[in-house]
């Protein structure tokens, strides 16, 4: 049940500040906001665990090290290319929250993209996009079709 804010003694709370603040003004735990009301560092964070999760999840075998490094690198571009298609996050913003530049998040970009051809890869990128889209409930925002 979410903390109810009431701005004046007696007053009832706006039906759209019950449902989603807590006393604080951030959202109650488990719920999460938009990601145009939290830092772009947090939310290419999320994403990035989440797309890690994911990656672990189809993953069928133990990898060495040279190829755990591939894959973070992976990991890496498919998180820079959703965090910008997906959520529509500024490159630079992307960048930024990477510790890359804008060029850097550009070549992810088009490297994702080039791999789409791929049908398993631009299944998994998909499923990607939808999954953040629900999480961060973009309402609205589409993701790569």
């Amino acid at each position: 049940m979410p903390i109810q804010h009431n701005p004046l003694p007696g007053a009832a709370a706006p039906q759209y500040l019950s449902a989603s603040l807590s006393l604080d003004g951030h959202p109650p735990s488990g719920v999460i906001a938009a990601p145009a009301s939290l830092p772009a560092r947090a939310v290419c964070r999320i994403c990035t665990q989440i797309i890690t999760e994911m990656v672990m999840l189809t993953s069928d075998r133990i990898q060495v090290r040279r190829d755990r490094r591939r894959t973070l690198c992976h990991i890496r571009q498919i998180s820079m290319y959703v965090c910008h298609v997906a959520l529509q996050i500024q490159m630079h913003d992307i960048g930024q929250a990477f510790g890359r530049d804008r060029p850097t998040v550009g070549h992810a970009c088009h490297v994702v993209e080039d791999r789409r051809d791929d049908p398993a890869f631009d299944d998994f990128v998909s499923a990607v996009e939808r999954t953040v889209n629900s999480i961060f409930r973009s309402g609205g925002v589409p993701g790569h079709e």
